[in-house]
């Protein structure tokens, strides 16, 4: 449903600048020559005529299973570089997208088209994994952070699609708080505590398995926010996970062996031969 409505109210400058800071800062120069990821595959996904998201794929072997990744407000493909041998050492290859103006892709993200890119985004990783040749042309979603909500609009919508999802650092509320300071009000249907628009109400929708990752003393987005994430999942088969003594953006080197023990058995347990 989510992605046929108007989110458009919700692209103001001052969310804007608040949610894509890598875009909206002031030291962002827009036109800037920004130099495409190295060392791996890139794969351009045209959103709209002429904006094109940059895509980085790692791939430990055609006959693993995949991840397709969003990331958070903070990050780029790039920085992906380091976090995907990770990855290939639990057996499961990566596939992370950027948001418009972020890295070498093209254009400025909204709300709006943050949510409408990710079905465009979702349905161009499908076929490039299989016009690849890969095994498991399921892939398994995971957002982290911001990245939790193209994820999740992602687990509603194409459920026949994916093996399941991962929610790290994710948000229950969809940053509510703010859309509450800047004024916004008569949304109730959207914004409000049974918002369509919320991961927490979209999730119960979502019936394949769920795993939900967050750290103990996560001061961006609350613990209770993942517990929210949990309590009103609609999979039978989910788990909660919180890793002892992480912050948010320290949760993946807290306990790595933790974090990852629990993707990698989470992947294996679930994935799904097409």
């Amino acid at each position: 449903m989510s992605h046929q409505a108007d989110l458009t109210f919700l692209d103001r400058p001052e969310i804007l600048e608040t949610v894509f800071p890598l875009v909206y800062s002031p030291f962002y120069m827009a036109g800037y020559p920004r130099p495409l990821p190295s060392g791996i595959p890139v794969y351009p996904i045209e959103v709209e005529p002429g904006i094109n998201i940059n895509c980085g794929l790692w791939v430990k072997a055609k006959e693993l299973p995949t991840v397709l990744y969003f990331h958070g407000n903070g990050e780029t493909v790039d920085d992906y570089t380091q976090v995907a041998p990770l990855f290939h050492q639990r057996g499961i290859n990566l596939f992370v997208v950027d948001y418009r103006g972020y890295g070498s892709s093209d254009g400025k993200p909204t709300i709006s088209n943050m949510v409408s890119d990710a079905h465009t985004l979702f349905k161009g990783a499908l076929e490039i994994i299989k016009n690849d040749g890969f095994t498991y042309v399921s892939p398994f979603i995971m957002g982290r952070s911001l990245g939790s909500i193209p994820a999740v609009e992602i687990a509603c919508h194409y459920q026949d699609k994916i093996c399941g999802i991962i929610i790290e650092s994710g948000t229950a509320n969809n940053f509510r708080s703010l859309w509450n300071s800047s004024g916004l009000s008569g949304r109730e249907n959207i914004l409000g505590e049974e918002g369509w628009f919320l991961n927490k109400v979209k999730v119960r929708q979502v019936n394949r398995p769920t795993l939900i990752i967050h750290g103990e003393y996560d001061d961006i987005i609350p613990v209770t926010e993942g517990q929210e994430l949990y309590l009103n999942s609609g999979a039978q088969e989910r788990e909660f996970l919180i890793i002892p003594g992480a912050g948010h953006n320290d949760i993946m080197m807290a306990d790595h062996n933790l974090y990852f023990s629990a993707i990698e058995r989470f992947v294996n347990t679930h994935n799904i031969e097409d």
